[in-house]
Order: C-alpha cells, then sequence, then structure tokens
C-alpha cells in the first residue's frame, strides 16, 4: 500500500448515525477507489491491538472501549497521494477546528467521537490495512 493506499475506519459513532454511505459518498467523489470494504465490530482487546501505539496514554482505555461500542466499517482506498489527500478530506481530529466541508466537520460529535479514522503514514496504512484485510480481501 506504498504511495497510492492508505487506510480508514468509519467509526462507531457514524455507523450508528448511518453516516456510512454519505461518507463513502465524499470518498468516491474525492476520487478514491475504494480497494476494500466490510463492516464489522471489534472486541476490546482487539481494539487494544490495533491501537497498541497509544497503549500508555491515559485515554486507551476509553478508546478501546468506544471503538467496541459498535460497528465500524474498514477500507482500503486507492488514490495517487493518498494518505495527504486523505487526510485533507476527513479533516483535523478536533472537529471545531476541522475545515468547512470535511468529513469531520460534517459528522464528527467531538475530538473522540470524530466519525473516521484515517492513516497518517504510507507505512501505517500499510500496517492498518493488513490488520483488517488479508491479501486475497484487497483488490
Amino acid at each position: 500500500m506504498s504511495g497510492n493506499r492508505t487506510f480508514t475506519m468509519i467509526k462507531p459513532d457514524a455507523v450508528a448515525e448511518n453516516h456510512t454511505g454519505a461518507i463513502i459518498k465524499m470518498i468516491e467523489e474525492a476520487g478514491f477507489s475504494i480497494v476494500a470494504l466490510k463492516k464489522t465490530l471489534l472486541t476490546p482487546e482487539r481494539a487494544g491491538e490495533f491501537y497498541t501505539v497509544h497503549k500508555e496514554r491515559p485515554f486507551y482505555a476509553d478508546l478501546c472501549k468506544y471503538m467496541s461500542s459498535g460497528a465500524i466499517v474498514p477500507m482500503i482506498l486507492e488514490k495517487d497521494n493518498a494518505v495527504a489527500d486523505f487526510r485533507t478530506l476527513i479533516g483535523a481530529t478536533n472537529p471545531a477546528n476541522a475545515d468547512e466541508g470535511t468529513i469531520r466537520k460534517l459528522f464528527a460529535k467531538s475530538i473522540e467521537a470524530n466519525a473516521i479514522h484515517g492513516s497518517d503514514s504510507d507505512e501505517n496504512a500499510t500496517i492498518e490495512g493488513n490488520f483488517f484485510f488479508s491479501g486475497t480481501e484487497q483488490f
């Protein structure tokens, strides 16, 4: 997934509020192709594995609880300059600071329930995509 692929995950708050279709539409209209997609649940343990980089941070337990509180929609996306372009599309982590028209500005409720995850590097996009999808699930 180097250079032209990134990973994203629509978070439980946005899925529960039926924003999945609108978010996917925005992603596709921004020129991204969906390489892999599924709707799934994370157990608290599996959420802990995914967010292990944050294990020592004070918000780790709440993050794992939140991410296992409902369905998520992980996806692998493809486009030139995928990571940077996608981070622009989703907006700042804190929706109060997100630019108008970004996914987080439109659909996030708070810095914690911020609707969507986006990989921050090509390396993490590969790691995160492989966490959710086997090679045969990526087209």
